[in-house]
């Protein structure tokens, strides 16, 4: 397991999947609002499931996040679109609705930024949010993310077009704490 201040980032268990397809795949507006793809219903168990993990998928790597003081999952955590031509690699995250709000998420981010740079030897990594998730834009800026760009309408959401910001960090910039 990878560890944080606050949380842990380990392989997806099975009694994992219930939890995150109810909390943050069958929602349909979180599900909106985090994934590029749109929502259609997917039969619990199906290896259609996006909480489903493929262990032999060599272009992302999926964690479950656990808190640390009692092992309570509280959400996932991939580095995605993994390239070891260019040395790197994307973050996405989602925390359970009752693990929103209390710094678990600037966390995940460290910790992934461990993993990426540290374990990995990648040389960027990249995170891309909607323009209002103002809590991911947080973490990503408090782990030394930099602001990048905006993508004017890149993502359809709910019945409109919203602005999504590119955030950037290189492993010369990144301030490695002792994550393990």
């Amino acid at each position: 397991m990878l560890k944080g201040s606050k949380v842990g980032l380990r392989a997806r268990h099975e009694d994992d999947l219930p939890v995150l397809q109810a909390e943050l795949y069958d929602d349909v507006v979180t599900h909106s609002r985090a994934q590029a793809s749109p929502w259609r219903p997917i039969t619990p168990g199906s290896q259609e499931s996006l909480v489903m993990v493929d262990d032999k998928a060599q272009g992302h790597v999926v964690f479950s996040v656990v808190e640390l003081d009692g092992g309570a999952l509280v959400g996932t955590a991939t580095l995605w679109g993994i390239d070891t031509h260019n040395r790197s690699a994307h973050i996405g995250l989602g925390l359970r609705p009752s693990a929103r709000g209390k710094g678990y998420g600037t966390d995940v981010v460290a910790v992934m930024c461990h993993y990426g740079f540290v374990v990995r030897g990648l040389h960027r990594l990249q995170i891309e949010t909607l323009a209002d998730n103002t809590a991911m834009l947080r973490s990503a800026e408090r782990n030394g993310f930099v602001r990048e760009g905006v993508l004017r309408s890149s993502a359809w959401v709910m019945g409109e077009f919203l602005d999504e910001v590119l955030l950037g960090l290189l492993a010369q910039d990144y301030k490695a704490d002792s994550k393990g």
